[in-house]
């Protein structure tokens, strides 16, 4: 194998960066501060101590003139001019209205935060000191001269996000802050090359039978006299050798692999990925030109939309096997996408692992995420559903925004192609729906666009272009067809967003979905989380701070009126943070429950959201400091691959056994209706249920199990092997739980301490706060429900001391008995 360099010299310009404010009528600042690429002028602005930190308190608002301002970074880099080689500036990323010079020249000009931008500059570079500069214009003041191009176009949030390539949820969301960033926020660099390189590399493999086919197409730039190329791909131990003539400037071929492990997502098997390389060499001088690395993962793919007797499905079959998709949404991680580092991404990925979920939904109102990210998912076995980025908006189709978006779709998609856990392209998120539902048809006038162009035409006809192995569906929600409403129950994905906004989570249970891709409940951080960000005093749900971490519409008030029915309104902080932290999880755990006893019919439920971009009372599991709130543990046992449930069938009520395991679940079951001071009033043993693999099996309670005497004091508990289910006759608020009495014992471990909780009456989803213990703090497991006698050990990850007399109950120790009994 050839072992020279790759003859592409790539110069980071990483160093020596300064940033100006282009505007003399605004804050009094230095003519110049040191800056950071990649990076955003908020950051600078921080890291010069010139700002407050607009994650703390009401500080946000501080900061609303810097997306008004237009702002330029300069450096200085020493080059050498070649007329042999071809000398680009390459930029991976640019937010976003941003005019580039070199040496004063105008070289560029770039009105996408999403796409990558190259200039030659071979001409212009000078022997010594070069100077660059970008100067980035106001997202604003773009925005309005936009607006009066293409016309007021309608959007469910503020600001021009939709009239412009930018992260659309900078402009605020109703979890995220406004905080209109701009600056070199991925790298920029300085290549010079000469002959050839790969100016388009898309490669994706997927299987042939049992064997693993790599499809490459690579399209070439030359320079100077053509000569004849090789171009040499290898994987796996296989290679192969395509001879590119000097009047071909694109080449494509096939690359098989026999017999490939199979990449499947975690809870069904490994993920072995494939090494594989491509080699662009002179044919002459037998000179290494350029080349290409990916790690590349065989599983097959397909969407199964195929019509049926409930309408028509929405099933992700991978490797032949029809999945249920325990997912979650994902959103831009920080508010400065800068600050994203593998490692940060690699975390939160693994806390999405070990909370069961194993799709996440990349949204459309924030960004194609880093290589990192998807390069994780592919080691993780985390399945990546990809929106276009669109979202909550009517998007122009004319000029200059049509032909940024089809370079935008063209330089993500050859991107992201080569990645095994990427499974589908989605059109967009709630456009569809937001034309047919919101009010915007009398808005847009006749004969305006509003984006259908997009969804229906130009992303299907790109991505059968580029990615033609890959699914592409047309929108979150959509039926299918523009002749079905969009958001229908039996047709494609739905979102189902009455539950939270109007009405209680009990009307999960309404819906049976052939898909659920959004779908969701609030509550605020850790409580950790909301002292290093608030310092309001006292701390309340409606102090300044509090509030202000609250963007959603009438959301305190969506908070109290959904604990309506099943928990008291709380009558303290710590109590409001507890009872809306636990009915969140309540929530979304009967939800998805209801969800996967219906697996026959639904086959997905992908819950709002996974993570959050700042400190804020959201509908996250995963609080912006990576703390999980009791959702995380509610999700975890959800959608735990073996899951036991009780739900309501014909008049009464089954034991539901849910299995995505690759064997079978056969086991004794066994149920008993009890008080909750632990006299059982009827019991069932079932020597054997069998649940088939990818299977819900349905088993029917006896009567005399359903049936009360005392609703508000006797509960149903059903066992099959570990797996327990409970059933409550009447919501807590009518429950008869009493006072907490427990005993606790703490001995320490490697890296913590067991806290061992014995029970000596009912207790009702119990808690250990560990963030109240130790901001650093994780506890193993949340919401166990002990009968009287039993106990749990709580396995608590802290690098401080803790004894026994800190572990206090209505503090650390929080269970529904306290809300109540308190109450």
């Amino acid at each position: 194998m050839h072992q020279e360099p790759a003859m592409i010299e790539k110069t980071a310009l990483n160093s020596g960066w300064t940033l100006s404010c282009n505007d003399t009528a605004g804050p009094g600042l230095p003519a110049a501060i040191p800056a950071t690429v990649p990076g955003c002028v908020h950051l600078d602005l921080l890291a010069n101590r010139l700002i407050p930190d607009p994650y703390i308190d009401v500080n946000e608002i501080t900061n609303d003139w810097i997306g008004k301002t237009d702002w330029t970074y300069r450096c200085s880099f020493e080059a050498i001019p070649d007329d042999a080689r071809v000398q680009e500036l390459v930029f991976d990323g640019l937010d976003t209205i941003a005019v580039i010079s070199l040496n004063g020249e105008e070289i560029g000009r770039t009105f996408n935060m999403h796409r990558s931008y190259r200039f030659d500059v071979s001409r212009l570079l000078k022997a010594g000191q070069n100077e660059l500069t970008v100067t980035f214009r106001s997202a604003y003041a773009y925005g309005a001269e936009m607006e009066k191009h293409y016309g007021y176009r309608p959007n469910n949030y503020p600001g021009p996000g939709n009239l412009m390539r930018k992260m659309a949820c900078n402009f605020g969301w109703d979890w995220g802050p406004t905080l209109v960033t701009a600056g070199l926020w991925k790298p920029v660099r300085l290549e010079s090359w000469d002959r050839a390189r790969l100016a388009e590399t898309r490669v994706s493999a997927i299987l042939s039978g049992g064997d693993g086919l790599v499809k490459v197409h690579a399209r070439l730039a030359r320079h100077g006299d053509k000569t004849p190329l090789r171009l040499v791909a290898e994987i796996g131990g296989v290679s192969k050798t395509v001879a590119i003539a000097p009047d071909e400037d694109a080449v494509s071929f096939e690359l098989a692999l026999p017999s490939p492990q199979l990449w499947w997502p975690h809870h069904l098997g490994a993920q072995p990925l494939y090494p594989m390389t491509l080699r662009l060499f002179d044919e002459a001088s037998d000179d290494l030109l350029d080349s290409y690395q990916r790690e590349l993962g065989f599983r097959s793919l397909r969407l199964d939309t195929a019509a049926d007797d409930h309408g028509s499905a929405f099933t992700f079959i991978i490797n032949d096997v029809p999945l249920f998709i325990c997912g979650a949404n994902w959103i831009p991680d920080d508010c400065f996408p800068p600050r994203l580092t593998a490692e940060r991404y690699a975390a939160r990925i693994e806390e999405a692992k070990a909370a069961n979920i194993h799709m996440l939904r990349v949204w459309g109102g924030g960004i194609f995420e880093a290589d990192e990210f998807y390069e994780t998912c592919d080691r993780a076995g985390m399945l990546v559903w990809q929106d276009f980025l669109f979202a909550c908006a009517a998007y122009p189709e004319e000029e200059p925004l049509g032909s940024e978006i089809e370079a935008e779709v063209r330089d993500n998609v050859v991107r992201l192609m080569p990645h095994a856990s990427l499974v589908l392209w989605n059109g967009n998120n709630e456009n569809i729906w937001g034309f047919d539902e919101w009010g915007w048809r009398p808005i847009i006038k006749a004969g305006e666009s509003w984006g259908l162009g997009y969804y229906l035409d130009l992303l299907p006809k790109l991505c059968a272009e580029l990615d033609p192995d890959r699914p592409y569906y047309p929108g979150s929600p959509y039926s299918g067809s523009m002749e079905i409403e969009p958001n229908a129950d039996g047709h494609g994905c739905k979102h189902i967003w009455d539950v939270w906004n109007d009405v209680g989570y009990e009307v999960y249970r309404n819906y049976i979905p052939r898909f659920c891709s959004e779908f969701g409940w609030q509550a605020p951080a850790a409580w950790a989380t909301i002292e290093e960000s608030v310092h309001d005093a006292p701390l309340t749900p409606q102090s300044n701070g509090v509030f202000h971490h609250q963007k959603a519409t009438e959301g305190n008030d969506k908070l109290i009126r959904g604990l309506s029915g099943h928990l008291p309104e709380p009558k303290t902080m710590d109590d409001w943070h507890f009872a809306t932290q636990l009915n969140q999880a309540r929530a979304i755990r009967f939800g998805v429950e209801h969800m996967r006893s219906h697996r026959d019919i639904c086959k997905g439920a992908v819950v709002w959201q996974f993570n959050d971009c700042w400190p804020v009372t959201s509908w996250a599991a995963l609080d912006s400091a990576g703390r999980r709130k009791p959702l995380w543990y509610a999700l975890k046992a959800a959608y735990d691959p073996r899951l036991l449930t009780i739900q309501p069938r014909g008049g009464g009520l089954s034991a539901v056994a849910v299995n995505e395991r690759t064997l079978f679940w056969r086991a004794k079951i066994s149920g008993k209706r009890m008080t909750l001071d632990g006299t059982v009033l009827a019991e069932f043993e079932f020597w054997r249920l069998l649940c088939d693999r990818f299977e819900a099996k349905e088993f029917p309670l006896p009567e005399d199990i359903v049936t009360p005497g005392l609703p508000k004091d006797e509960l149903i508990v059903v066992q099959m092997l570990d797996r327990r289910a409970f059933h409550y006759f009447v919501e807590d608020i009518e429950l008869a739980l009493p006072a907490p009495r427990l005993t606790v014992d703490v001995v320490g471990i490697d890296g913590g301490y067991a806290v061992k909780v014995t029970a000596q009456n009912f207790l009702k989803d119990l808690c250990l706060m560990a963030d109240r213990l130790d901001p650093h703090a994780v506890v193993d497991t949340m919401l166990v429900t002990l009968l009287p006698g039993e106990s749990h050990v709580f396995a608590v990850k802290t690098a401080r001391t803790i004894e026994a007399g800190d572990i206090t109950v209505g503090t650390v120790l929080r269970s529904a008995n306290d809300l109540v009994v308190t109450h």
